[in-house]
């Protein structure tokens, strides 16, 4: 899990719904190496690992909402995506943006369901 590069946390309930903030593809502190396949790859895993400190998983994510400096990487991302959450389709959003926390290529934030709690 990458630790916080603002003033946020990371996940917060709200009732039945945990709001995770966006990921990016850091480890160890750095952003991994292999463009916006690699760093969404990471990012969703940090996303995972933010997650699992609630017991939830990336099976109970609704709702996602990924960030792209390059629009042209969406198909890759797109491929990754699949990759990542298999045959769990969230409702999603995909939006263009000049820049990203520590030159990031892609972000993802997350919003999933949990009602044992």
């Amino acid at each position: 899990m990458s630790i916080p590069v603002g003033p946020y946390s990371p996940i917060v309930r709200a009732g039945e719904f945990l709001i995770c903030s966006g990921q990016i593809g850091l480890a160890d502190g750095i952003l991994v190496a292999g463009g916006v396949v690699a760093q969404f790859r990471q990012a969703v895993a940090n996303a995972e690992a933010v997650l699992a400190t609630e017991g939830a998983t990336l099976a109970d994510v609704v709702k996602t909402t990924v960030f792209l400096v390059h629009m042209d990487d969406f198909s890759a991302m797109n491929e990754a995506y699949v990759t990542c959450f298999g045959d769990s389709r969230p409702a999603r959003s995909a939006v263009g943006v000049a820049a990203l926390p520590l030159g990031a290529l892609v972000e993802i934030e997350l919003w999933a369901y949990d009602a044992s709690n």
